[in-house]
């Protein structure tokens, strides 16, 4: 056999994504052909939840209808996936699970799934601008006269603080997380704030919500007991960002999700200035 005459496979060419982020990134690489399975929850794209099958929660996937699909890759995230993924794996199935909990991390994972799909250097071009535009961010932060107390709360009852990643866009935006010790919990069980009072007791300038599932309510939130004495609450600083911009470790958390974060940071301290 001639060597020049064997086709090199470029990656995957029937992927099933468990979770957003791949979806989105895929999509940004204009490899969106490739993808034959979403999750139930993307969102982002708008157009992919027109155009491909939904095939699993976020805990949960419909195994036979992920296997109808032929894929010869799944992409997952962390170990809450791991029982869906250790199924396929059992019926032959390629399974990638990311456990990105940093930026740091988003940025790698990125990077790895451009490259699966033969996209490296398009992929490194991407990502290079969106990390110049969280330096360019950052460094608009750094010449404010103060930074404000950040409270990120994921849910609300109970009350869970920022995962990792979104308490450093919060830094990178301008802010300081009130709940730092907890962001570094990659379990949204253990960033559980056990005493509210706590929150007051930390006194945030702002709160902003992201309750994944439902919509936040910011009078909800200033009329918790004792929140009248906020800072946040006295100023009417309590913002939503919607779980798809902020709460998915993909290409949204490092653009819209930051974005969002810098303009409140921004508006915060011009009115305290």
């Amino acid at each position: 056999m001639n060597p020049r005459s064997i086709a090199i496979p470029r990656g995957p060419r029937r992927i099933v994504c468990l979770t957003e982020e791949a979806t989105e990134w895929l999509y940004l690489l204009g490899e969106e052909e490739r993808i034959v399975g979403i999750s139930g929850y993307t969102v982002r794209p708008r157009r992919a939840r027109e155009e491909k099958p939904k095939v699993s929660a976020f805990l949960s996937a419909k195994i036979d209808k992920i296997l109808a699909l032929r894929p010869d890759c799944v992409f997952g995230f962390s170990d809450l996936q791991a029982d869906i993924a250790a199924e396929l794996v059992r019926k032959g199935v390629q399974v990638t699970i990311f456990n990105q909990r940093s930026v740091e991390e988003i940025f790698s994972m990125l990077f790895q799934v451009a490259a699966m799909v033969g996209r490296a250097d398009d992929g490194l071009r991407r990502l290079e601008a969106m990390r110049a535009r969280l330096l360019a961010i950052e460094a608009a932060a750094s010449a404010l006269p103060r930074r404000p107390r950040v409270y990120f709360e994921e849910w609300d009852e109970p009350p869970i603080s920022a995962i990792r990643w979104v308490s450093e866009l919060v830094g990178i935006a301008g802010g300081d997380d009130v709940f730092p010790e907890l962001a570094a919990q990659p379990m949204g069980k253990d960033r559980i704030v056990a005493d509210s009072a706590e929150i007051i007791r930390r006194n945030p300038d702002i709160v902003i919500g992201s309750w994944c599932g439902k919509k936040f309510r910011p009078e909800k939130v200033a009329a918790r007991p004792g929140w009248e004495a906020v800072n946040a609450v006295r100023d009417r600083q309590l913002f939503e960002i919607k779980s798809a911009d902020i709460l998915q470790p993909g290409p949204a958390a490092l653009t819209d999700g930051v974005e969002q974060l810098h303009r409140i940071v921004l508006d915060w301290s011009r009115a305290h200035a």
